[in-house]
Parts: structure tokens; C-alpha cells; sequence
């Protein structure tokens, strides 16, 4: 008897719920949105090591170009640290947001310099301090540039390896897409190298 009970409880519930839907002016059945995946959720091994290593080398990269941005002499290096800025600063949403699988947006957020700290090993904070304590000039262009070029070669490394995995669709095209402008900005800075 208990049995019978709880199975009309059951369909009168189920039923309850279909004539509340269908019914006009009846509100609606409240829904419930699921949470937001936790950070590194469905990723794998080769896509983790992949956004580190990128954000770690991407962050001191970003960092050292903001210093350098009101300290920088040379007219092409200026140019340079623009294009620089807004790759790094781009690349890092993205990053950000396949790491932890936020909602799709049209806009970037940019990290701040303590976001940026955060992703930096101790060779890297150095470099920081560094170059915030040079004054702005020659010295200052040369240094900058070789951090970038030991940098960018790096972050060409980076892409290579996890394109010889190429496990994830997004991310593979991330990869192929920084490596092109990784590639160009090698170029640009030996550039500025020869000219400096």
C-alpha cells in the first residue's frame, strides 16, 4: 500500500509540474544554473602546462614592457612595447578564462601588476625590480630588449611543445596563433636590437 502511495505521489508531482508549465500566466518552475566549472575542470596535463608556462613567461613579459613603457627611448621600441602590451595583455584573458572556463565576452580583462606578480618565478621578479630601479635611456632600451628576446624565445618554445600534442581545438589555435605573433615580435625586436 505504501508502495501504490508513493508512486501517485510521484506522478501527481510530475504532473504538477507539466500543467504548471503549460498552464497560461502560471509561474514559472524555478530552474537552477549550475556553478561555474572550478578552475582547470576537463583539462588535461598538456593543457595545463601549456597556460602556465605561457602565463608565467607572458606575465614577465607584460610586466617588463608596462615599466618600460614611460622609461623606453628609441621610437621603434615605443611601437614595440604597444603592440607588446596589447598581445600579452590579450593572450592573458584568454588564458585566464580557458583556465577557468568562464562565460564567453567580447571584452578583455586586463591583469593587474599584482595578478602578473603572482605568476612570476623568482628570476622573474628580479627582473622586475630590476628594471623598475633603471632610469630611462640606452641601458634601459638594451636591457629591456634582451629580456624580450630571451622571453619571446621562450614563449615560441612554449607553443611548439603543446602543438606536438595538440589535444585541445581552442587551445591548439591559441598556439598557432601565438606563434605567428611570437614570431613577428622576434623579428621586430632584432630589429630594434640592430638599430639600438
Amino acid at each position: 500500500m505504501n508502495r501504490r502511495l508513493l508512486l501517485a505521489s510521484i506522478a501527481t508531482a510530475a504532473a504538477s509540474r507539466v500543467a504548471a508549465q503549460t498552464v497560461p500566466g502560471a509561474p514559472a518552475p524555478a530552474q537552477t544554473i549550475a556553478p561555474p566549472a572550478p578552475a582547470w575542470s576537463g583539462l588535461s596535463e598538456a593543457q595545463r602546462k601549456h597556460i602556465n608556462d605561457t602565463m608565467s613567461v607572458g606575465s614577465l613579459s607584460l610586466m617588463l614592457s608596462r615599466i618600460a613603457r614611460p622609461k623606453a627611448d628609441n621610437a621603434l621600441l615605443k611601437q614595440f612595447i604597444e603592440f607588446e602590451i596589447a598581445e600579452q595583455e590579450t593572450v592573458a584573458d584568454i588564458m585566464n578564462t580557458i583556465k577557468t572556463n568562464a562565460a564567453p565576452s567580447g571584452s578583455i580583462k586586463n591583469p593587474t601588476d599584482a595578478e602578473l606578480m603572482q605568476n612570476l618565478d623568482a628570476d622573474g621578479k628580479a627582473a622586475v625590480e630590476k628594471m623598475r630601479g633603471l632610469r630611462g635611456g640606452p641601458a634601459f632600451d638594451h636591457d629591456y630588449v634582451q629580456y624580450e628576446i630571451e622571453g619571446h624565445r621562450k614563449l615560441l618554445d612554449i607553443q611548439e611543445a603543446y602543438l606536438q600534442v595538440h589535444d585541445n581545438l581552442d587551445e591548439t589555435n591559441v598556439a598557432k596563433l601565438a606563434r605567428g605573433m611570437i614570431k613577428e615580435h622576434l623579428t621586430l625586436l632584432t630589429g630594434v636590437q640592430k638599430v639600438g
